[in-house]
């Protein structure tokens, strides 16, 4: 089969090699155009781009595909069905008929729960203990399309996005591989319209909803620190900057909410709405990520601060 891959994160590239590794032929692969980023702010290819380039595929990066042009260049590749990832544009109507077999979409979710930008990081945070993987076929809408296959992971109660965006790209690049086997051993796909019930969008993150609200229950700005670890990360404000925060625990104390209750090499506690967090991972502005016991080894946050 031939099968165009669309993608740009890491989320992407996981399935691009896997897909790749299967046999299957990939004429071409789309992804966003070279970003700025670093201190340098020097262009960066995208991670699907650099495992395209491995790969020795052929690669292209519209900054729309709206064109004529771009969707002139998709024909021309007589392709069986596309696979998208994480690619970050919108695919107009012109272009979902293309493939014979239509778009196939891998999602980090179960849908219908958590359609749009950012499911993983929305699980998290909402207390989820169930999240995983569809296979998708894509249709006008965001995230409405059939279900062709769905692949649960289990919400562990330290994981973060990051640990839980690693499980679910390999289990996203296996589940696609074993759909387009089974596409191309019988020449069709089964599919399942979504459930009207449980309807849930996953709103893109921002930094500022990352400042953490000591008003609320340690439960929830803990679940928020591990939603947002490594992207936007949780912060809170010491000495008028933004104190990072990467990794805390509940303990039953009390306090004012953002009140200092002790800081040492055990953990810098902090009083919440319900209970209280021991922070043991976090970044003051200008530095490094270092561990509770290397912070307080040169700094000191006296007991009653309020953050």
């Amino acid at each position: 089969m031939n099968v165009i891959f669309a993608g740009t994160p890491d989320f992407a590239a996981t399935a691009l090699k896997a897909i790749a590794d299967a046999g299957f032929h990939i004429p071409l692969v789309l992804t966003q155009p070279d970003r700025p980023k670093g201190r340098g702010m020097q262009l960066q290819a995208s991670p699907v781009k650099q495992a395209a380039q491995t790969l020795g595929l052929n690669i292209a990066q519209p900054q729309t595909l709206r064109s004529e042009e771009t969707q002139a260049l998709l024909r021309e590749q007589n392709a069986d069905v596309m696979v998208v990832a994480a690619y970050g544009l919108i695919l107009p109507e012109a272009v979902l008929s293309i493939p014979k077999h239509g778009c196939l979409n891998i999602h980090a979710s179960l849908l219908p729960r958590w359609r749009g930008a950012a499911p993983i990081q929305r699980a998290i945070e909402a207390g989820d203990t169930e999240t995983g993987i569809c296979i998708m076929k894509m249709d006008a809408g965001l995230d409405t399309g059939d279900i062709i296959s769905e692949h649960k992971y289990t919400i562990q109660p330290t994981d973060t996005a990051n640990e839980v965006h690693d499980a679910l790209a390999e289990i996203g690049a296996q589940a696609i591989v074993a759909d387009l086997q089974q596409l191309a051993q019988s020449g069709r796909l089964t599919a399942t319209k979504q459930s009207e019930n449980g309807i849930t969008y996953a709103q893109k993150l921002n930094k500022e909803e990352a400042k953490i609200d000591w008003h609320q229950p340690a439960a929830a700005i803990e679940r928020k620190i591990r939603a947002f670890n490594p992207v936007p990360a949780a912060w809170t404000v010491w000495q008028d900057a933004p104190l990072k925060i990467w990794q805390a625990e509940i303990i039953n104390e009390t306090g004012a909410p953002g009140e200092v209750l002790r800081c040492d090499s055990e953990g810098l506690v902090v009083a919440c709405e319900e209970q209280a967090l021991r922070i043991t991972s976090l970044q003051p502005a200008g530095s490094k990520r270092m561990d509770i016991a290397a912070f307080a080894a040169g700094r000191h946050i006296d007991q009653g601060t309020v953050l």
